[in-house]
C-alpha cells in the first residue's frame, strides 16, 4: 500500500510544478480570481458528465457531513489557489516556491495541535533535510541569498495560502468516506461557488479579460493536471499514509520545477539540483523508516 502512495504523491508535485511558473506568466493576461474561478468550474464540468451518478448517490453523506465538506472546499479549493495566484502577483516566482516549502512543517503542526498525532526525534530531522533540500534548489545552491531577499505583499499572501493548504490536507482525514471522484465533484462545485461572490468583485473593479489562445491554454492545463490529476493523487495518497508522511512529498516541487527547465527550457543540471535532492531523498527515508509508527488517518463511517 505504501508504494502504491508514494507513486501516487508523486504525481501532484510534478503537476504544480509548472503552475506557480504559469500563473507568473499570465498575470497581465487574466487576473488572479477569473484564473481560479475557470480553472476550478473547467475542472468542475470536466468531471461532472463522468462522475453525476456517484457524486447524486453520496448526497446523503455530504449533506450530514456538510461543514468539513464546506471547509475543505473552502481551504483547497477557493482560497488557496485564488491566494497563491494574487500573490505572485508582486512577488519573485523564487520567493513564491520558498514560502511553499514550509507546507510539510505545517501540516505535522497542525496534526500534533488538532489531532496530537506526534513525530519522532529522528522524523523531525527527516523534516528538517526535506526543507534545506527544497530550498537548496529554490535558491539555486546559494543560501545566503536569504540574507538579500526582499519580502514583499506578494511573500505573506502565499503565507497565508500555504497555512490554508496545509490545514486542507491535514484535515482531510475527516472528510466523508465517499468515492473519490465524488469527493472530487463536490469540492470543486463548492469551491466554484465560494470563488462567484470574489469573482463578481474582480469583475466589477477590474474588468474581464481578453481569451486569447495562451489564455485558454493556460486556464485548461491548470484544470486538468494540477487540478483534476493532482487532487485525485493528493487526497488518495494522503488518505493511505497520512498528511504528515504525505506532506513531505510537496518537497518535490521544486525539484520538478528544475527538471522541467532541464528538459523543456535547455538548464543545466547543477551541483546543487543533485545535493538538494539527495537531502529531501535522505529526509523522505528518514522520516519514513521503520520504528516510525504512523497515525492511521481517522475517518468518518458510512452510514446515511
Amino acid at each position: 500500500m505504501d508504494r502504491i502512495a508514494y507513486l501516487l504523491l508523486i504525481v501532484p508535485p510534478l503537476c504544480w510544478a509548472g503552475n506557480i511558473v504559469l500563473a507568473r506568466g499570465v498575470i497581465e493576461l487574466i487576473p488572479p480570481v477569473a484564473f481560479a474561478f475557470w480553472r476550478w468550474a473547467i475542472a468542475f464540468l470536466i468531471l461532472l458528465p463522468f462522475g453525476w451518478k456517484r457524486a447524486a448517490a453520496d448526497w446523503g453523506q455530504v449533506r450530514r457531513h456538510w461543514k468539513i465538506m464546506v471547509f475543505l472546499s473552502l481551504t483547497g479549493i477557493t482560497a488557496f489557489n485564488t491566494l497563491l495566484y494574487t500573490g505572485v502577483h508582486t512577488t519573485t516566482a523564487i520567493n513564491g516556491a520558498l514560502v511553499q516549502t514550509a507546507m510539510p512543517a505545517l501540516v505535522i503542526l497542525i496534526s500534533l495541535v488538532a489531532f496530537g498525532e506526534r513525530i519522532t526525534g529522528l522524523q523531525v530531522f527527516g523534516v528538517f533535510f526535506c526543507v534545506v533540500g527544497a530550498a537548496l534548489v529554490v535558491l539555486r545552491g546559494d543560501l545566503s541569498t536569504l540574507v538579500h531577499m526582499s519580502f514583499v505583499r506578494g511573500d505573506l499572501v502565499i503565507g497565508i495560502a500555504v497555512v490554508l493548504y496545509a490545514l486542507y490536507s491535514a484535515f482531510l482525514r475527516r472528510r466523508p468516506s465517499i468515492h473519490p471522484m465524488s469527493f472530487l465533484i463536490w469540492t470543486f462545485g463548492i469551491g466554484v461557488a465560494g470563488l462567484i461572490p470574489l469573482y463578481l468583485a474582480e469583475l466589477f473593479f477590474r474588468g474581464g479579460f481578453a481569451l486569447d489562445r495562451n489564455v485558454a491554454l493556460s486556464i485548461l492545463y491548470v484544470s486538468t493536471f494540477p487540478s483534476i490529476v493532482a487532487y485525485f493523487c493528493w487526497n488518495r495518497g494522503i488518505d493511505m499514509i497520512g498528511p504528515n508522511r504525505g506532506g513531505l512529498f510537496i518537497n518535490l516541487l521544486p525539484v520538478f520545477a528544475s527538471g522541467l527547465a532541464v528538459v523543456f527550457l535547455g538548464e543545466s543540471l547543477r551541483g546543487y539540483h543533485l545535493a538538494g535532492m539527495a537531502l529531501i531523498f535522505t529526509g523522505m527515508v528518514l522520516f519514513n523508516r521503520k520504528g516510525s509508527q504512523p497515525i492511521i488517518p481517522r475517518r468518518m463511517d458510512r452510514s446515511p
